[in-house]
């Protein structure tokens, strides 16, 4: 293919043992054209070699987005994948009907390395995992502006009446914008909603199966519609920058790195982004997960990294699990590390970050060591998410539209996608 790139070490002629056999051998590994992608499988393939220098590497990069996809799912059904791929995990890995065209990984033997909550999330319905994560996991919940709450004497919310508390006072005492919201960028209206899947499943365990069985809605499901009824109270509570609908990510980041906004709710990847444009002020901002309605029940939702697969029926198939069972280990989280920094928790036992992480990732760190503490957000359990909830969460934050109706009509929105994927009972 045209996208056949970066050859990642010369062919040797050294020999390595897989399974009781020599075998010298050149592999293939497909992933996304995303730098870092590339940038850690070539450091990953390359440790890989050093370590059994007869196998070598052709790192294959391939478009991202719709076309990647009709990518992957082609060279699955035509026989022709790499031996190894990397693809999301969580819903849409259940299109690629993993038990016909991967491998399970089960008995590798770093398979105890794995975190559980990323394991559900690359699984089938029979208990077979399929894949391990080469990229830091992502959370979701609200980025702070450390200096004011050190100047104000807050601490860190667990409960969601300690948060809109915590505004008060910021409202009250500073003449900062205790929320900052950025409805310019749509999608960034989505967070107080789809932050807060923690909180659903700690009252509803079995709401994402519910969920997409037809079972289950979110404006009849009253752990569900919180997320809006959240959104809604923030806004009328007047907590919001007076720019909010015209405001865009970066704005929001520009704010809350220099503290003319508290409290910024958004994906923990835009620590990049502070780091790239506001880099002396990256330590001014911290992250806690959104706070629900229990302080014993506080924990984060956690959006899942790319994952490492290997398709069933391949040449390769012991060197391609061998090569997954190093990347199950804390020397591939250093190497990973290495190759593209600490932007987040590495989901493999006995990695660790450097010291002088970004506060924001240090802050992440203990939800990620308690059991309990974290949930896959709703995406990687379902594959039921309707097109237009950015659009009636902006309505909900800007006053147009109340909590109930926006449930309402995300439930009809997500009907439809439901229907285009052919789920049984809808």
């Amino acid at each position: 293919m045209k996208d056949r790139l970066f050859q990642t070490t010369a062919l040797t002629a050294v020999f390595a043992v897989f399974g009781g056999a020599l075998a010298a051998q050149e592999m293939t590994i497909l992933v996304d054209n995303n730098p870092d992608t590339v940038a850690i499988t070539e450091a990953l393939t390359a440790a890989y070699t050093a370590k059994n220098p007869g196998v070598t590497w052709e790192v294959e990069a391939r478009a991202g987005g719709a076309e990647g996809d009709n990518i992957v799912k082609t060279r699955l059904a035509t026989g022709e994948m790499a031996d190894v791929f990397n693809y999301n995990s969580g819903a849409l890995l259940q299109a690629l009907r993993p038990s016909r065209t991967l491998e399970p990984i089960n008995d590798i033997p770093n398979f105890g390395n794995l975190l559980e909550s990323y394991t559900q999330t690359v699984s089938d319905g029979d208990g077979n995992v399929y894949g391990v994560p080469h990229q830091a996991a992502m959370g979701g919940g609200i980025l702070y502006h450390v200096p004011t709450y050190e100047q104000l004497g807050l601490e860190i919310p667990t409960t969601w009446e300690e948060f809109m508390a915590n505004n008060a006072q910021i409202a009250s005492e500073t003449d900062k914008a205790p929320i900052i919201q950025t409805y310019r960028d749509t999608w960034t209206s989505q967070l107080f909603v789809l932050a807060d899947y923690f909180n659903v499943q700690a009252e509803e365990p079995d709401f994402a199966a519910q969920y997409t069985n037809n079972e289950s809605k979110y404006a009849t499901t009253p752990a569900a519609k919180k997320g809006f009824d959240r959104l809604q109270s923030a806004f009328e509570a007047g907590y919001f920058n007076a720019d909010f609908g015209a405001a865009n990510y970066n704005d929001g980041l520009r704010m809350v790195a220099t503290g003319s906004g508290v409290h910024y709710p958004m994906l923990t990847f835009s620590i990049a982004g502070i780091q790239q444009n506001h880099p002396e002020q990256l330590n001014d901002v911290g992250f806690f997960a959104q706070p629900g309605d229990s302080a014993e029940m506080n924990g984060l939702t956690v959006w899942m990294p790319s994952t490492y697969y290997v398709p069933k029926g391949g040449d390769h198939t012991d060197i391609a699990k061998d090569f997954v069972n190093f990347v199950a280990s804390p020397d591939a989280c250093d190497i990973i590390i290495e190759a593209v920094g600490a932007s987040g928790p590495l989901l493999i036992k006995g990695c660790t970050l450097p010291d002088d992480v970004p506060t924001a990732v240090g802050d992440m760190m203990p939800y990620f060591e308690q059991d309990g503490r974290t949930a896959p957000a709703l995406e990687f359990l379902s594959p039921v998410k309707g097109p237009a909830l950015e659009q009636l969460t902006v309505e909900v934050g800007s006053g147009i539209r109340d909590a109930q109706s926006a449930a309402e009509l995300y439930d009809r929105d997500v009907e439809k996608q439901a229907k285009q994927l052919r789920l049984p009972n809808w």
